[in-house]
């Protein structure tokens, strides 16, 4: 569905002629000009807007960036600011590719980062905008013919990151909580296992001493040792649960207890 058109968009003798819908006199652009003439709805998409430039699809926007690039049907736009529009675009695509992947499970700060370097390393043949924030006021492009280098794309991995902890959905210590309660439920675990799990994924060690704080060793370790008593003979199960991180004088104590 058409969010707003211009009516009768044609070319005629090197110049833009076409009749607004805000009124029925006809207008005409000099040769060479760029002109937004038309906002569409995406059909994969009904959150962002395809916009047309003198006639042809150029690039698409979320709403809040239409709004915010106060983007509108009869409007020119230098080559200038169709680059920054344009690095809006591609910014915005790759927000709402990474929040549909954050949103599968919890994910930490690290996981995203490496994502999204994955991401623009595959994704972005040209050179990368500079994209600071979100906004309009903050978007310019980079110079043509330089190449991407790893600042350019932490910086722009960042603001990706930022604005998932802003809105909320991006949170170290809520993923530390889920990553703990599913490492324990699926495979009993050692404190020290899960810290240095928890550290490699990037957690702080401040999140991780908090999360862990209500664990207990001793209580996991029992349960473990009660799944697994009927398969390992008495040698065989402190092995096992030494290489699950339990200290060995926790084992020899429990294994014993056990008997």
């Amino acid at each position: 569905m058409d969010i707003y058109k211009i009516k009768d968009f044609k070319t005629a003798s090197g110049e833009l002629v076409f009749d607004s819908k805000e009124n029925d006199d006809k207008k005409v652009v000099g040769r060479g000009k760029l002109i937004i003439t038309e906002l569409k709805a995406g059909v994969k998409n009904p959150e962002r807007v395809n916009v047309y430039i003198n006639g042809k699809f150029s690039f698409s926007l979320d709403i809040a960036q239409v709004v915010e690039f106060k983007i509108r049907v009869g409007a020119e736009i230098s080559e200038e600011k169709l680059s920054e529009l344009r690095a809006a675009s591609d910014f915005g695509k790759l927000y709402q590719r990474t929040l549909e992947w954050v949103l599968v499970r919890p994910r930490s700060v690290r996981e995203v980062r490496d994502y999204l370097a994955r991401k623009l390393k595959t994704s972005f043949s040209d050179p990368l905008p500079r994209a600071r924030r979100y906004g309009a006021q903050s978007l310019q492009s980079r110079p043509v013919g330089r190449e991407n280098s790893s600042k350019d794309v932490f910086e722009f991995s960042q603001d990706i990151i930022e604005r998932l902890v802003e809105k909320k959905y991006l949170d170290d210590k809520t993923f530390a909580e889920w990553y703990v309660e599913n490492r324990f439920v699926k495979k009993g675990i050692s404190k020290k296992r899960l810290r240095m799990e928890l550290m490699k994924k990037g957690v702080s060690k401040e999140i991780v001493d908090e999360v862990l704080d209500v664990r207990s060793d001793e209580e996991e370790i029992e349960k473990m040792i009660a799944k697994k008593r009927a398969k390992y003979d008495d040698e065989k199960l402190i092995q096992y649960l030494c290489r699950q991180g339990f200290s060995y004088d926790l084992v020899r104590e429990k294994v014993a207890e056990s008997n």
